[in-house]
């Protein structure tokens, strides 16, 4: 994976519902295609992002939605979120991907490859087992699940991070017990009720403080663990220090941010290319046009084979040396 200038090519446009602030272009070759990869903000205007998808269909070789999920996963059964739905059903010719389809072998493999490497150890240098908390399960069940099969003590966040309730849970079999409880109604909820969107992915909440030093490796969507993070110029105490984030979608500041609250390690499971980390949905699409399929034909193994073939492996970046 190199940086270019290709002549002529192929076009993956991540539509998202964040921030115009975090847009950004790029050209990139994989496997001897030549792609412009591009990600456009509509600061949550829903209305915005659907005009978008329609004008794009038909021109491009994959949308991403970005900012939102299209599917939501609990065990072996997927809820469909109804906006995400609504904004797929403007593009009737250019396949539409959400990142989910990725995110359930990507990330899988991130935390094993990490485990493999010897990285995921306690922040405090002890022999303790290390603790790790993914923030949200439902969205990461590929992760989740991979963390359960490691020797260390976990916790899945989505009680405090989507809900702002006090409550963690500590069993994969809970959360898809929760998914089947709760998901059937959320999927019919406005988006914005539950993942923030526009500006409000750049206000701090605050939530869930304690789990988030109580973790040694923190892993999931960048929103949910940034804006739940303090002004590094308020707190100067270094809550990160000698802890490993795994995310993506991190840009240049954010990475200022971080290394300055002193995290140890920053892992983005897609390329970081100019800067930038690409989002799961972007990455997905870029893989979907390589494969020449629809996304609902795409299989686990069809993404671990490309995977192999780009000779795929987690970023990892050392922010203190």
């Amino acid at each position: 994976m190199t940086a270019t200038q290709p002549s002529a090519p192929l076009r993956v446009v991540s539509v998202s519902l964040g921030s115009s602030r975090r847009d950004k272009q790029v050209h990139v070759d994989f496997l001897g295609r030549h792609f412009r990869v591009e990600r456009l903000g509509t600061d949550g205007d829903f209305a915005k992002a659907g005009d978008m998808i329609a004008d794009l269909d038909g021109k491009v070789a994959a949308i991403g939605l970005g900012g939102i999920d299209l599917y939501l996963i609990a065990g072996k059964r997927r809820w469909v979120i109804r906006d995400a739905a609504k904004l797929a059903r403007r593009a009737t010719v250019t396949p539409v991907v959400d990142g989910s389809g990725l995110k359930n072998t990507l990330e899988r493999e991130t935390v094993r490859f990490l485990a493999r490497e010897g990285h995921l150890r306690p922040a405090d240098g002890s022999s303790r087992r290390p603790r790790f908390l993914v923030v949200s399960a439902l969205d990461r069940f590929g992760m989740a699940e991979a963390v359960t099969q490691l020797d260390c003590d976990y916790v899945f966040g989505d009680v405090i991070f989507a809900l702002k309730l006090p409550f963690i849970v500590r069993s994969l079999k809970a959360i898809t017990w929760l998914g089947r409880l709760l998901l059937p109604l959320f999927s019919r909820l406005p988006f914005k009720m539950l993942y923030p969107t526009g500006e409000k992915q750049e206000q701090l909440s605050l939530h869930g403080q304690k789990w988030l030093q109580w973790a040694d490796i923190i892993g999931g969507d960048f929103h949910f663990i940034g804006r739940n993070l303090p002004d590094p110029k308020v707190d100067t105490s270094r809550p990160l220090a000698g802890k490993m984030i795994i995310t993506n979608t991190t840009t240049e500041e954010d990475v200022a941010k971080l290394k300055a609250l002193g995290l140890e390690k920053l892992v983005t499971t897609t390329p970081r290319l100019a800067g930038r980390s690409l989002g799961t949905n972007v990455m997905e699409g870029v893989l979907v046009a390589l494969a020449g399929k629809r996304p609902e034909q795409m299989t686990d193994q069809d993404y671990l084979s490309l995977l192999e073939q780009l000779d795929w492996h987690p970023d990892i970046e050392y922010l203190q040396q």
